[in-house]
């Protein structure tokens, strides 16, 4: 489960771009935290503490507890606008929630016993179709990652949502289909190898019927 990220943040006093951009220079990045029935909150929070938690890869499934003159708010990022160029982050949207609110998420997947998939012991290729599920959970019991077992999984087999074990009381957001994680194909040298063969049995199969 992921573990709560505490913040601290201040109260923008002044909005608009010309704002904005003087707290940048100072190091500081604007966000708003809305939601769960309440006002927005304009706040500004500091570039190295953000960017540090950015990095951890879970700062969009983790609960930010963040703290504005004392008082607490449990958000969940929505939004972060990064500098085309630099990449540098420019605005974060927090959501408000409850501590066990029902929400939605995307959630890493991460795939491990490769070397227990005979498919890959041939040389095939894992192809990841989804790097992230969207899962609908409880706020305090979101995953900090989906893992999926490729144990068994040979060349031309596909792993679908159906086959993986989800987080108890988790769900996929898309539930009208069994969609494909990820397929086991073979490499172009193998593609090449068997297509070949097919062509020869097929030129065979002509002379035999000449």
């Amino acid at each position: 489960m992921s573990e709560q990220l505490q913040l601290s943040a201040e109260t923008r006093e002044r909005a608009g771009k010309g704002a904005s951009r003087a707290m940048r220079r100072e190091g500081r990045v604007p966000a708003v935290i809305y939601g769960n029935k309440e006002e927005p909150v304009s706040i500004h929070l500091e570039e190295k503490v953000l960017v540090k938690a950015l990095n951890t890869g879970h700062f969009m499934n983790t609960v930010v507890m963040i703290d504005v003159g004392g008082k607490v708010s449990r958000t969940l990022p929505k939004d972060v606008q990064f500098h085309p160029v630099t990449d540098r982050p420019l605005h974060v949207d927090f959501y408000r929630i409850g501590e066990h609110s029902t929400v939605t998420v995307a959630v890493p997947v991460r795939f491990e016993n490769e070397e227990a998939a005979p498919g890959i012991k041939k040389g095939g290729v894992l192809n990841i179709v989804r790097h992230e599920v969207e899962l609908v959970c409880d706020a305090a019991e979101i995953p900090d990652d989906l893992v999926v077992d490729l144990t068994g999984y040979n060349v031309g087999d596909s792993i679908h949502i159906s086959a993986v074990k989800l987080p108890k009381g988790a769900k996929p957001a898309i539930e009208d289909r069994d969609f494909t994680i990820a397929t086991l194909v073979a490499p172009s040298g193998m593609k090449s190898a068997e297509g070949a063969a097919e062509a020869g049995e097929g030129g065979e199969a002509g002379e035999e019927n000449a």
